[in-house]
């Protein structure tokens, strides 16, 4: 199995997992984010956004190497980003 492979199996399993039943649906958990940071900023977010944004924490974090675990949690981010705003 090539690595591209493995890092999107790895993610899907993650978000397909048990994480569910631990943080909720990802419309649930991302919508709550949501929430919570139109509350801080003063603005609308959505929570297609807080993935955005998510992912986007993780490929900062790879500008300073290689991670594999910051490189299948972006793609899990987006993945699920996807999903709740119905793409």
């Amino acid at each position: 199995m090539n690595k591209r492979t493995e890092i999107l199996e790895t993610a899907a399993n993650l978000i397909n997992g048990d994480r569910q039943n631990t943080y909720g649906t990802p419309q649930d958990n991302f919508g709550a984010v949501a929430s919570m940071w139109s509350a801080y900023l003063g603005r609308e977010v959505a929570a297609s956004d807080v993935c955005c944004m998510m992912a986007l924490l993780k490929i900062a974090r790879l500008r300073n190497g290689p991670h594999e675990d910051s490189s299948i949690d972006g793609a899990a981010y987006l993945a699920l980003g996807a999903e709740v705003s119905d793409c």
